[in-house]
């Protein structure tokens, strides 16, 4: 019998139906493993300027709107990024794209460290964050087509968690370089993330249902058998693996039928939650000394923020597995919410620090559970192209609300007005998630 004859007597099965059954296995892990430090990457890299910004101005002499554009070039340079790499992504896979784009951050990062100029290093910063751009459009989606559909939730918030890693990281690189060396250094040592992208050359595979799609079904078969360890050979030899048919890559198709709504809520929502989340963490440190806390108590603070935000992803990882993605969304949006309030209206330090945990806790958590489930929401060819429009709405909202928060300070607003400003983003959040469909328990398509 002919190979075609052969082909068109095997059933038609979508990748997503053998990942409802697909068991976890070690090779799970070790692409995890691997992704998480890449999101870890992306979050100490985004953190690294903000915290060494004050040496930077020092040297170069800088007033405090260059300080401000100069924090805000990486995410300038992700506004364009995104929307390119969401088409690369779609175009090239995953894998390549995720590749490429450490390297690119290296590169220009690792300039950057030896900048003799403001608008050298300014350039350096906007072209990492180009660079940049592909691990944080691919990191989620990426994982979330490697996993099976029992865990894909709890463990995509887990992966979340390298924010706070992250974080962590930059704190003591920065405080370790500013004290023994530089902010070159800082820098310097940041672009050695660069050569994770051979950890991710060697452990993570290529997404099956990106192979699919592009009807490189032996390739696509090889990584399942791989993922599961053989022990869904027999299942693999009598199917024809599918995924749902779409334009490829294309952003219009965002805008289109069924996907319109969904798209217009990912704006608002990636827009505001990203804007009551940033436009505080940028201006943690000046906040703070309006409570009369110094620069040591302050980076102290951030600290065990930071620390805070570990128990939020393990609990929101439990709780999205068991009530879904949006009652817990919904939820942790909302206590965010409050927690920011709370935070605005605090008149102690033992209030600030108790409120700050609850909006640490919630508002980390509920990001946790926001990047596993936007990923879900849109069939594999446009799924690179939807995080990456998401992902620009966030730049955006990087980008203007440390610029408007600063305007509010300048103009002497009270701290309880500036936080509480801030947090009302927060419940644009919670209200729109409300409008979403539910996906815990789904395939992807």
């Amino acid at each position: 019998m002919s190979e075609e004859n052969l082909k068109s007597q095997k059933k038609l099965v979508q990748v997503g139906e053998l990942f409802d059954t697909m068991p976890v296995t070690g090779a799970h892990w070790k692409a995890g493993l691997a992704l998480f430090f890449s999101f870890v990457i992306e979050s100490w890299e985004m953190m690294i300027v903000v915290l060494v910004s004050g040496s930077i101005g020092a040297e170069f002499k800088l007033d405090g709107t260059q300080i401000g554009s100069l924090i805000g070039a990486i995410f300038l340079g992700m506004m364009p990024g995104c929307l390119v790499w969401g088409k690369i992504t779609d175009k090239i896979g995953r894998k390549k794209s995720m590749i490429y784009s450490l390297v690119l951050f290296g590169i220009f990062s690792l300039i950057g460290a030896v900048a003799v100029s403001y608008d050298m290093l300014w350039c350096m910063q906007f072209m990492a964050g180009l660079g940049l751009s592909g691990v944080l459009i691919t990191s989620f989606p990426y994982f979330g087509e490697l996993l099976p559909v029992k865990v894909r939730g709890r463990a995509s918030v887990y992966l979340a968690s390298g924010w706070p890693i992250g974080y962590l990281l930059a704190l003591g690189i920065a405080y370790l370089s500013l004290n023994i060396a530089s902010w070159r250094w800082a820098i310097g040592i940041s672009s050695l993330a660069g050569l994770w992208a051979f950890v991710v050359l060697a452990l993570v595979p290529e997404s099956p249902y990106w192979l699919a799609g592009k009807g490189r079904q032996a390739e696509a078969k090889e990584v399942i058998r791989k993922l599961a360890r053989n022990k869904m050979d027999e299942e693999l030899d009598t199917v024809e693996l599918v995924v749902d048919e779409m334009k490829q890559g294309s952003y219009i198709e965002l805008f289109k039928g069924k996907f319109l709504r969904i798209t217009i809520l990912q704006m608002i929502i990636n827009f505001s939650f990203a804007w009551g989340y940033w436009g505080l963490t940028t201006w943690m440190p000046l906040l703070l000394a309006k409570k009369g806390l110094s620069s040591p108590q302050g980076f102290g603070f951030m600290a065990i923020s930071a620390l805070f935000m570990f128990p939020g992803y393990m609990a929101a990882s439990y709780l999205t597995g068991k009530y879904g993605r949006k009652k817990v969304m919904f939820w942790f949006v909302l206590l965010s919410a409050v927690g920011g309030f709370g935070f605005a209206s605090s008149n102690s330090l033992t209030e600030l620090y108790i409120w700050n945990f609850v909006l640490s806790f919630f508002s980390l958590g509920a990001w946790g559970v926001w990047d596993t489930w936007l990923a879900e929401l849109y069939p594999t060819e446009i799924r690179g192209v939807s995080y990456s429009l998401g992902s620009s709405l966030q730049r955006v909202a990087n980008t203007i609300a440390p610029i408007a928060i600063g305007a509010m300070m300048v103009a002497q607003f009270s701290f309880m007005v500036t936080v509480s400003f801030i947090s009302v983003f927060l419940v644009i959040t919670f209200i729109s998630v409300l409008f979403l469909r539910e996906t815990e328990g789904e395939i992807l398509h």
